[in-house]
This record gives structure tokens, sequence and C-alpha cells, in this order.
């Protein structure tokens, strides 16, 4: 197997894990972005962009990263609030007057920043090709009440973060969120991350699979069968094919439907990383991101049943059964894609880093081939 890229001496650990996971077959076609110091010091890619390994992963392939999205969807709430333009603990009824409907009026940003708005999912049914459908799906979150009382306990908002953390976007700006990350973010650092795929770009794209016939649904339907919040987890259920369908790719989807590749990743997570600049461009203050840090919950998910803890749009380090628990400084925050991507800033030691797997494993949280890649990112940084 033929790594391609570089990668600065300090990070040959773990240069070493990401080979040894091709060697193992536990990955297939992936890229691995770090950052350092406001520099780019890692990037390798390998293997195939194609679940029958016909086609080589190239130096510009970019992949849907699932939930990474997410990190990049938070980012741009902190350039609102780095303007003035809205307040974390505002009501979001403030910008979105309709969403004060059935006992929201006093939801905050954040509240949905941290999982714990108890719109962790949609009680009307829904397709999955309802996720095209901006208004709909935003229009139903407005006219529904919470799961649970809200700030009170923590569920992973899967898809529907995206699009109230996107509407909040929308109303403030008068921008999409897909159109607010190009011009505010990516276009900026000239960066290679997409919410919402143009056309001429389909052609980069590597075709994420799922070993096996999983879907979502796979991940709750064994747990709390009469858990609203479980139910909610299945409507709908959600099948890694979708992401290689055209209109997923150029839809904005902020919570799932990103597209990027580790470069990417590591640029864009370099801002939370280097206090707000990256690129000769400083685009956040070290003071409006001080929020990311500051724990708003800390409990075990509602609808993962593991322990979680969330700062202001991002997860922050804990003691679990995953990598999540590998961290060992509280200047870190995080989240992870379906499958094992990886969106990491550890603000301590002004790094970030980037992973973007073909092949995804079952785990949500990734398995084997994640926590190899974070343990020896942490191992790095703390040898330096």
């Amino acid at each position: 197997m033929v790594i391609n890229g570089f990668c600065d001496p300090k990070f040959l650990k773990i240069k070493d894990a990401y080979e040894r996971n091709f060697i193992n077959g536990k990955d297939v076609g992936s890229s691995l972005g770090i950052t350092f110091k406001g520099e780019l010091v890692v990037y390798l890619w390998g293997g195939f962009k194609d679940k029958d390994q016909k086609i080589h992963w190239e130096e510009d392939t970019i992949v849907n990263v699932w939930s990474s999205t997410k990190n990049m969807a938070s980012l741009c709430i902190y350039i609102l609030a780095e303007r003035g333009l809205l307040n974390f603990h505002d009501p979001v009824s403030k910008h979105w007057p309709e969403f004060s409907k059935k006992g929201k009026q006093d939801i905050l940003i954040s509240h949905i920043m941290s999982h714990s708005s108890g719109l962790s999912g949609w009680k009307e049914p829904i397709e999955y090709t309802d996720f095209y459908n901006w208004d709909k799906v935003c229009n139903l979150l407005a006219d529904q009440e919470p799961f649970w009382e809200p700030g009170k306990a923590v569920g992973y908002h899967a898809i529907t973060i995206g699009y109230l953390v996107g509407e909040l976007v929308k109303r403030v700006s008068g921008k999409t969120i897909g159109k607010f990350f190009e011009d505010e973010i990516a276009g900026p650092l000239e960066s290679d991350f997409h919410i919402g795929l143009k056309e001429k770009d389909f052609s980069r794209v590597a075709e994420i699979f799922m070993p096996g016939a999983i879907t979502s649904g796979d991940l709750f339907e064994n747990e709390d069968s009469e858990s609203d919040v479980q139910k909610a987890q299945l409507n709908p259920s959600i099948d890694p094919l979708y992401a290689l369908e055209d209109d997923w790719r150029k839809s904005e989807i902020p919570a799932a439907g990103g597209h990027g590749n580790g470069k990417s990743l590591a640029e864009c997570m370099a801002l939370v990383a280097n206090n707000g600049e990256f690129n000769n461009r400083k685009i956040l203050s070290k003071e409006n991101l001080d929020n990311i840090f500051l724990e708003q919950i800390l409990g075990i998910d509602l609808v993962f049943n593991k322990l979680t803890r969330w700062g202001i749009g991002f997860a922050l380090p804990v003691k679990n059964n995953s990598w999540m628990g590998y961290f060992n400084n509280e200047q870190t925050c995080y989240w992870t894609g379906w499958g094992g991507s990886l969106s990491i800033a550890d603000r301590k030691n002004n790094s970030s880093l980037g992973y973007s797997p073909i092949k995804m494993e079952e785990d949500v949280f990734g398995e084997e081939r994640t926590n190899s890649i974070v343990k020896a990112y942490v191992e790095s940084l703390e040898n330096i």
C-alpha cells in the first residue's frame, strides 16, 4: 500500500498508525490532516475512493464526513456571535419567532448547540428525502414540543441540530448555511470543505460505504424501544448509500452532509486551535472561542446511552468507553462522523486533526481504527 503526502517527523507515530490500519484491512481509502502551531504539518492519503478498490484516492478527493459537519456548522454561529448579531444565551425565538410554539419560548441557542434542547428528532413522520426540503423540516421543528425539559438532559440531535443551527444562520445573516460557510470560513481559509456540494465537484467524491446492510436504525432499535426519544431516531432511518445520491450531495444538510477531507477538516478546526486565526486570516477571537470549553451539560446521552459532555457547539473530553477519554487537557474539543471521520482541535497545543475514511466502522463513535489514530495523535502531542 502506497501512502502519499507528507508528515512532520514529530508525528511519525500517527503516520505509523495510519499505515497499519491499511495493512490490517481496517482502512480502504482515506485522508488524514494535522495542523500544528498554525501550519499544516501532516497530510496523508492513500487507498481507493470506491468500494471495489479500482479508483485510487487522490490528493483532492473528498468524501461525505457525516457528523463531523456539525463542527463546521457550529463555527458559523461563532462568527455571528463574534459580530454581535446573536448571543449564545439568546432564546432561539428572538431570531426565529415561530419557534416559540409548544413551550419552546425559553429554549436558548446554547441548549441547541449542546444537544440539550429536547429537539433530538422529529415527531411527525418524515422520509430522508425531506432533508432536501429545508422549510418543511424547519417548520416541523418549530411546530413540535420538546421531548424533555430543555437544559435538563442531553440527547444527541443527530440531524435536527443542523437545521436548527442553519435556520438561525439564515434568519440572522440572510444566507443559507452552506453559502455562509463558503463565504466566511472555507473561502477565506482556502479550505476544500462544503456544506452543499456543487455538481462540478461530484467526480472528486469517494463512494463511502458501510460493510454489511447496516443503517442508522440498527444503532438504536435494540435500545429502549418504548422511549419516544429512541423512536425518533428511526424517523427516518438512514442508509449510508443515501450519501451517494446527487440530491444528498448538493443539499445543505448541516449535521451530516458535509464533504471534505482530512486536510480541510484540520484547516477549519485550526481556527479553534489557534484562537481564531489560520492561513493568515483572523476570523474569530479567543474570548469568543472560550465559550466552546464552558461545560453546558454532562450526562448519559438519552440517544446513545453513553456519557457525553458538551460545551457550546463542540464535545469536550469525557471518560467513557471510547477514544473520547484519551485527551488529557481541558482545551480539547471534537466530534466525529458516523463510521469514523474525525474533527479535533487542541488549543493547548495549537493543533488540529481531520480524518476522512471511505470505509465506515459499524460503531457510531468508531472502533479500533479510530482509536489507534486518536491515541497516536494524543501521544505525539504529549511527546513534543
